[in-house]
């Protein structure tokens, strides 16, 4: 059994959702857990450890929970194996928002949990016509948006010597077959402009960290994804073009 434990938002949510089902599927056990606040950033990850702050929902193997917990409570639950962090999308692409608080989060989980391995998931860019309110400071441009946080994640996993789970990259290359690209008429990899494609974004995502973490055989991997929240039918096609550039993961990133 391998234990994963994300401390993050909204897109560790969208990542972690099939994380398990997809394991699963390739006979590889997993116990995952998504500590979630929307929007979360650094800053506040280290102000809800300071304060002890039971502020997480608890979302256990991609099911959502009524309960809330804190950090402290969670991180000597479980022997984990791997612990996931990311900074909040608006502020992947401003380096000084990441400090002093990776530092900060990353010493205190080396003295609470050293015999876990520490990674950061890169988090990707907003959709070309996305509306979230902090894409303006991108100027509302995709590229620029990916290019400043991608190099950010690069230098701050480098700098303190920890794993990343190149999600970004990810889908920034799915991006680029005509089927996914907005501005060719293709399908949005998203669902609202930011939030992972119920479907094909939440896949692709969930098969990154099955590969980045435990070297998962995704040639192997049976799980189709479904969700309650969309009544969206699967596109073969759609998927297959994911899974090859699952395919290529590990090579084309490089």
């Amino acid at each position: 059994m391998k234990y994963i434990l994300a401390i993050g938002n909204s897109f560790s949510r969208d990542a972690t959702a099939y994380l398990h089902d997809i394991c699963q599927s390739m006979d590889i056990d997993v116990h995952v857990v998504n500590l979630y606040i929307g929007g979360c950033s650094l800053e506040r990850h280290w102000s809800n450890i300071t304060r002890n702050e039971k502020a997480y929902q608890y979302q256990e193997n991609g099911i959502e929970t009524d309960r809330y917990v804190s950090i402290q409570e969670i991180l000597h639950s479980k022997p984990w194996d791997y612990i996931v962090t990311q900074q909040a999308s608006h502020d992947s692409g401003w380096l000084d928002t990441y400090e002093p608080f990776t530092g900060l989060l990353i010493d205190y989980l080396k003295k609470e949990v050293p015999d876990t391995q520490i990674f950061m998931q890169q988090t990707w860019a907003y959709e070309i016509d996305s509306d979230h309110g902090c894409f303006i400071r991108y100027n509302n441009d995709q590229i620029h948006m990916y290019n400043r946080s991608r190099a950010n994640y690069y230098m701050i996993t480098d700098k303190y010597g920890i794993g990343l789970i190149p999600c970004g990259d990810v889908i920034q290359n799915i991006r680029k077959h005509p089927e996914f690209d907005v501005s060719k008429g293709g399908k949005s990899i998203c669902r609202d402009g930011f939030h992972m494609h119920f479907l094909y974004g939440r896949y692709a995502l969930a098969c990154t960290w099955a590969k980045t973490l435990l070297d998962a055989p995704l040639s192997k991997c049976s799980y189709i994804p479904k969700c309650c929240d969309t009544d969206e039918v699967l596109d073969p096609v759609l998927l297959s073009i994911v899974q090859e550039e699952l395919g290529l993961l590990g090579t084309c990133i490089s």
